[in-house]
């Protein structure tokens, strides 16, 4: 005697060998879940050696019902990287990973890296109503949480703005960062907003990195006389990025050619060292006036200028929405390059931000082989076939799916 279901199972499977087309419902399965990404972490503190590729890092969960999983698009590189590969702040930020002492492995190893992300949502949690799976985003990630040097990152979704559609993920992911420093030396501690800061005098000293690149666009639409410090082969950036005078630092005694000038309302050194002990000196008197240094100890910047949660949203969007910041990128690696990048950042002179794009190489050979464009398709993920094809300039057969593409991926292991 047959149960209904193993009766019912029995007729289906004569319906099907009898050669009748079953009617669909409209049910898929759910694709396999992850357990493990590819991502650049770090299993100890010190130089670029340390830096370590890995596809087996843990895939990001959601543990908080606000929080949302990005598909990393591109990121990029700040200081506050380099400070955390060498193990600066170690102590307070694992504190504040884990308050209560609550984790059973007492390390924070293995960490990965980046702040700034640019990409696509790709899971929500319960609580999260303004994003869904697929809006494109930006987000600046807290020092304390894992980074975006991998292929998906978990972030709060007070972390998390909409992307700028006029902006490219390699654009965008180069300004959540310095937006966000920007904003909080100049309007949180130095108090100018785009109602009071036309006429006000700012000096910004490292004016071409990409905190100084953001914050002369950003007085400067706000109405600010803006003098950059720089070396004198970035002094046309800085004229096309709306500086009023420019000086090389190179060109004589620093101290003497500012002392020179008329006095200052504002002043931010991204540079630190000998300029802490003159610049108050060119501040004016009894006004008010404000020197802001990026160069003390990051994790006191952490606080005093609010990179926090929730800042992405107030700086960033003002940024870009109200005065159309222009993104300053000094140069865009694959991710393959993150140690390279790391090096290149370390060596300073910076014209702008360092981008790691995970489709870098591909977007480079499409430039070689237009033809192939179309192979992009939905498929980003699985550039690395693809890329493949286009590198040998082999024609697809025409009804050759994405579907296919990834399956053959898959098998030889790319």
């Amino acid at each position: 005697m047959l149960s209904r279901g193993a009766a019912g199972g029995r007729a289906l499977r004569g319906v099907a060998r009898a050669g009748r087309q079953l009617p669909s419902r409209g049910l898929r399965s759910s694709p396999r879940c992850r357990s493990a990404m590819p991502s650049w972490v770090i299993d100890r503190y010190g130089r670029n050696d340390v830096l370590r590729f890995t596809r087996d890092m843990v895939f990001p969960i959601i543990h908080f019902p606000n929080e949302v999983i990005i598909k990393v698009h591109a990121a990029s590189l700040n200081p506050i990287d380099l400070s955390m590969r060498s193990g600066y702040g170690a102590t307070a930020l694992n504190m504040k990973r884990d308050p209560l002492k609550l984790k059973s492995a007492d390390t924070e190893f293995p960490l990965t890296l980046g702040r700034d992300v640019s990409g696509v949502i790709m899971e929500c949690g319960l609580s999260v109503s303004y994003f869904k799976p697929g809006d494109e985003v930006w987000a600046a990630i807290p020092p304390w949480k894992q980074g975006t040097l991998s292929e998906f990152v978990v972030a709060s979704g007070n972390e998390v703005s909409f992307k700028p559609k006029c902006l490219s993920h390699t654009e965008a992911a180069s300004l959540p960062y310095v937006g966000l420093t920007a904003w909080s030396a100049v309007n949180q501690v130095g108090g100018l907003n785009q109602n009071n800061c036309s006429g006000k005098r700012v000096l910004i000293l490292g004016a071409s990195g990409g905190v100084g690149t953001f914050t002369v666009q950003l007085v400067k639409a706000w109405g600010a006389h803006v003098t950059a410090v720089c070396s004198h082969d970035a002094s046309a950036l800085m004229k096309k990025l709306g500086a009023d005078d420019v000086i090389d630092y190179k060109s004589g005694n620093l101290e003497e050619q500012l002392k020179a000038l008329p006095l200052f309302d504002f002043i931010l050194d991204n540079v630190g060292g000998s300029t802490e002990k003159w610049a108050l000196d060119l501040l004016k008197k009894w006004s008010g006036a404000t020197y802001v240094t990026l160069v003390t100890p990051f994790l006191i910047n952490m606080d005093k200028l609010g990179v926090a949660d929730g800042m992405l949203q107030t700086g960033v969007t003002v940024g870009s929405k109200t005065v159309k910041i222009q993104p300053v990128i000094d140069e865009v690696f694959s991710f393959s390059e993150v140690p390279k990048a790391f090096l290149k950042l370390e060596g300073g002179h910076a014209r702008g931000k360092t981008v790691i794009n995970w489709n870098k190489r591909l977007f480079t050979l499409i430039e070689r082989c237009p033809g192939h464009s179309s192979l992009l398709c939905q498929s980003d993920h699985k550039v690395a076939l693809v890329t493949a094809q286009l590198n040998n300039c082999i024609h697809l057969p025409k009804n050759s799916s994405m579907l296919n593409l990834c399956s053959r991926m898959d098998q030889q292991k790319w």
